[in-house]
């Protein structure tokens, strides 16, 4: 009698504590770590345990984006998630030089090194999508298998933006970004992520809702770390990645356009309700890749699928993933 009830009260304090780890927030639950690269201090967090997976944010986000996915793959994995320069803990060097797609690939190398690990998952949204795509053309060697959110290929963001249509369009913003001084005019407030840094009256540009949408639908928790996130984040830097890196006319050179072939198996999701990068730009990717390319499109999705449907998102990666273990 004494043993049973002696296992019940450890199943109790066990169960107490695993609902406490989980209350906790996922702040305080992972390591906080910096490595160097070359004068520049990258900031990132470390959670559970297995092979390494790094994941790089895009615009405008940072390392937090990753919560869900990074709980879920925790126990399987060491999941690593980047600040990358200019955003958040990080340093924010002010020459644009320091944004090129290299010297970016450069900071995801530091970070695996630093892990103590030769190579990585390496997992990429937005402009992290990018930096994912070219750390995999150009670091072969140390990227195992690639994972993209909504980022085209860049050759195809290239090919797609000479052809002066639909996407030419939808990328005004970008060249707008690439302007001198544009950061002045989105702190005037004509872009989403602006009025979340600057009067906290939206979170549009993490997810399409409003204030009072957040607070209806309990996210205020993620609102209060984006809001401090992007107070302490360089605006001129979110810009410096557009001018050194965004394709310009007459679209036929530039680090999008020489892109190496991709050595590493690829898993990619495309929200189709995207608006910025539009679907047509996945015809023909096969051509960038070596090996194979599993695509998921998303109908409905935004730009975000790692939060729409982050459960679909997660489980879809650890199937995927499972393969090759």
């Amino acid at each position: 009698m004494f043993f049973r009830i002696h296992n019940f009260s450890l199943l109790a304090v066990a169960l107490l504590v695993t609902g406490l780890i989980n209350a906790q927030d996922i702040t305080e639950r992972v390591d906080h770590r910096y490595v160097d690269n070359d004068g520049v201090r990258i900031h990132y967090v470390v959670m559970g345990d297995g092979p390494l997976m790094v994941m790089v944010h895009g615009y405008p986000d940072y390392w937090y984006t990753w919560r869900h996915q990074m709980e879920a793959l925790a126990g399987d994995y060491t999941v690593v998630a980047m600040d990358t320069r200019g955003y958040n803990l990080s340093d924010q060097p002010t020459e644009v030089e320091n944004y090129e797609l290299e010297i970016l690939g450069n900071d995801v190398a530091a970070v695996i090194e630093a892990e103590g690990e030769d190579s990585a998952i390496i997992v990429g949204h937005d402009w992290g999508g990018g930096i994912a795509w070219f750390f995999a053309a150009h670091r072969p060697e140390m990227t195992n298998q690639l994972i993209i959110f909504n980022l085209l290929h860049p050759r195809n963001v290239v090919r797609e933006l000479a052809r002066l249509e639909q996407q030419h369009e939808a990328s005004a913003y970008a060249r707008d970004y690439q302007q001198p001084n544009s950061e002045t005019q989105w702190r005037g407030g004509e872009h989403y992520a602006a009025r979340l840094v600057l009067d906290k009256q939206t979170f549009q540009g993490i997810y399409p809702l409003t204030y009072q949408d957040v607070q209806d639908a309990g996210e205020e928790e993620a609102y209060a770390h984006y809001f401090e996130a992007f107070s302490r984040s360089s605006v001129e830097a979110m810009m410096n990645y557009y001018r050194a890196n965004w394709p310009r006319p007459p679209y036929d050179s530039g680090a999008f356009f020489e892109l190496s072939e991709v050595q590493a198996p690829v898993l990619q999701f495309h929200g189709l309700a995207d608006d910025a990068l539009l679907p047509e730009g996945l015809n023909n990717t096969w051509d960038h890749l070596a090996q194979d390319w599993t695509l998921v499109t998303m109908p409905g999705v935004s730009h975000w699928p790692h939060h729409d449907k982050p459960d679909f998102v997660s489980d879809m990666m650890k199937a995927w993933l499972s393969v090759y273990r």
